[in-house]
């Protein structure tokens, strides 16, 4: 009798692949650009977090066109919650200026809590509305 796989390795492969943080990140953001798309009347507002800053932009995805950017590098204030709520805020002026009330916040795959959380309330602080 021929053993046609060993259990052993098939397990042990299969967890290493499910517990990467990038591959489960990648999987929920998967999961919401599903769902979420951008339209020339209500933009997407993309966010991506790196280590050491958070990216923000408003996209079409009708026309694949980039309507606005900005990021936490641009920010003075002193810890990264502070350096979010301020980036929101700039995307809103930015969006305000192009004559964009309202888009469909699209978080990535990031967990909304944290500096996440303190970005989307600084856009609705600054006039955004989703």
């Amino acid at each position: 009798m021929t053993k046609l796989f060993d259990v052993r390795k098939v397990r042990k492969h299969h967890s290493i692949m499910a517990t990467s943080k990038v591959t489960k990140r990648q999987s929920r953001h998967n999961r919401i650009r599903a769902k979420v798309s951008g339209t020339p009347e209500r933009p997407r507002l993309a966010v991506f977090r790196s280590n050491k800053a958070i990216y923000v932009q408003i996209i079409d995805d009708v026309a694949a066109h980039t309507l606005a950017a900005t990021d936490t590098r641009q920010s003075k204030a002193k810890t990264q919650l502070e350096r979010a709520k301020e980036t929101g805020a700039i995307i809103a002026k930015l969006a305000k200026d192009k004559g964009i009330e309202s888009v469909v916040f699209d978080r990535g795959g990031f967990l909304y809590a944290g500096s996440i959380k303190a970005l989307a309330e600084g856009a609705r602080e600054g006039g955004l509305t989703f």
